[in-house]
């Protein structure tokens, strides 16, 4: 899969997120009805993840691919006060926070698919970081998408 220059996260990833899902809701749903709802899922899944390690390694290339330039990328996630967030620790080997509140999680329930926001967000966040640092592991035991009162993201070098 060839993966354009990537220059959307200037709207906010929030944004990008709904205009994704307003386009992918109807496709998903004729699909599915064409060739069984959870292939459709699966596939759908697969390529969330593919482009989510491109995406982190276009990110690692802007902003380089240590610890603290990660954290710094977090920005375009924040955008327009999409999350909330209590940093726990941040150092070069470590960034724990959990987010308090998700509007990517708020905005799914509001389009009626928070099945599907599990699948088109939060399934890019451990892609993501092997995009960007392949010696970066993430850890995450809950996500508010799926009903938690928090998500915990645990970042730390191998």
């Amino acid at each position: 899969m060839t993966l354009l220059a990537d220059t959307l996260n200037e709207i906010g990833v929030l944004k990008r997120r709904e205009i994704e899902a307003r386009i992918l809701i109807p496709l998903i749903e004729s699909l599915g009805k064409e060739f069984g709802r959870e292939r459709v899922l699966e596939i759908v899944r697969q390529t969330i993840i593919t482009l989510a390690r491109g995406q982190g390694a276009a990110l690692a290339q802007r902003y380089g691919n240590g610890m603290n330039d990660f954290a710094e990328s977090l920005a375009n996630w924040k955008k327009d006060n999409a999350l909330e967030m209590d940093v726990l620790e941040q150092s070069d080997g470590k960034l724990s926070f959990n987010v308090t509140r998700c509007r990517y999680a708020e905005m799914y329930r509001t389009l009626g698919i928070p099945e599907l926001g599990a699948i088109l967000s939060c399934n890019r966040d451990e892609s993501l970081i092997e995009g960007f640092n392949a010696d970066i592991k993430l850890t995450r035991t809950q996500t508010i998408m799926q009903g938690a009162t928090c998500c915990d993201f645990r970042y730390e070098k191998r």
